[in-house]
């Protein structure tokens, strides 16, 4: 194995880079967790994959452009709730309504006690969804994909035509999917996040083991040009063009492991967004990643702090 150049500084972030972000199921999310004296503390937030990803952008000194349906009763809370956190929003009305989920932390743990699933769109609401979304990519240049909860909420072949006309129009695409979204898309990524849990479960590799995790990168190069795959605790994997390598992160006590692949998604983004090379952007995402994992809310965290924490991150070449 050979080492990345010194990891002293990691290169500059283009501050203020604009990052489109599809949502294709924001949700509304209710955590009852105790206070130190004692009390109940109950948090309203805006949630779903693209809400975190979008989130830690910001986090990163990026501006982060979210689309994605709107309706029902929760419409006004959620999209309150987004722009107080400084996402910019385009909002696609919706006659079904937003789903969510209430959990219980105040022993440390997640317990979920009540779950409302998303709505389908409708062919019309679906269309204007598109639209939004392609035009929207197309105005900042690159484009975070994110997947779909167990409910189809839109059609599969949504993610393979976006894919496909973005690339085609110049957009970077950078996706974080697995399951029947990962396989309905032909192509057109520029960037592949997958979890080693996720390509287990695909059939694309049979366990963890460094082996069969490069040979389901293989196996995804036609659909992505370059692939970064987390493996929890052991660090991450990664494929940029006909080079692999290979992550670890710094050992940090992890109080909620939720989120730090959101995390990892938005940081390679600003990264892909900011021409920054393989290994840098391994690195930052690791970083990114790990500090999550320390944190309680999904998705946070500062460029600042972050930018410390990739001095210990280790980036590696691997010969297959």
């Amino acid at each position: 194995m050979s080492q990345s150049p010194s990891p002293s500084a990691l290169p500059p972030i283009e501050s203020e880079r604009s990052v489109c972000v599809f949502a294709p199921w924001p949700l509304f999310t209710v955590t009852v967790e105790r206070h130190t004296n004692g009390a109940d503390d109950v948090y309203f937030h805006a949630g779903g994959q693209a809400v975190w990803v979008a989130r830690m952008i910001l986090g990163l000194g990026g501006q982060a452009r979210m689309v994605g349906p709107f309706g029902g009763e929760a419409r006004t809370v959620l999209e309150a709730l987004v722009a107080a956190e400084g996402i910019s929003l385009r909002a696609i009305p919706v006659r079904g309504a937003n789903g969510g989920y209430v959990d219980d932390r105040r022993d440390g743990t997640r317990e979920r006690f009540a779950t409302v699933p998303p709505h389908s769109l409708d062919r019309h609401e679906t269309d204007d969804l598109y639209n939004a979304i392609l035009a929207e990519s197309l105005r900042c240049g690159t484009m975070v994909m994110t997947g779909l909860p167990p409910e189809e909420v839109i059609p599969l072949d949504f993610f393979t035509r976006l894919a496909n006309d973005l690339s085609a129009n110049g957009v970077k695409v950078v996706a974080d999917i697995a399951g029947r979204v990962l396989e309905s898309v032909e192509g057109g990524l520029t960037l592949l996040k997958v979890s080693h849990e996720e390509l287990q479960e695909a059939g694309l590799a049979a366990d963890d083991s460094q082996k069969e995790i490069l040979k389901a990168m293989d196996l995804l190069r036609k659909k992505a040009d370059n692939i970064v795959v987390s493996r929890a605790g052991a660090g991450s994997l990664a494929l940029f063009g006909d080079r692999y390598w290979e992550a670890k992160g710094p050992e940090v006590h992890a109080r909620d492991h939720t989120g730090a692949g959101d995390s990892m998604t938005a940081a390679l983004a600003m990264a892909i967004a900011s021409d920054m090379d393989g290994p840098d952007a391994l690195r930052l995402a690791t970083a990114a990643g790990a500090m999550n994992v320390t944190r309680a809310g999904r998705g946070t965290g500062r460029l600042e702090d972050i930018e410390v924490l990739a001095r210990n991150v280790a980036v590696s070449e691997v010969n297959p």
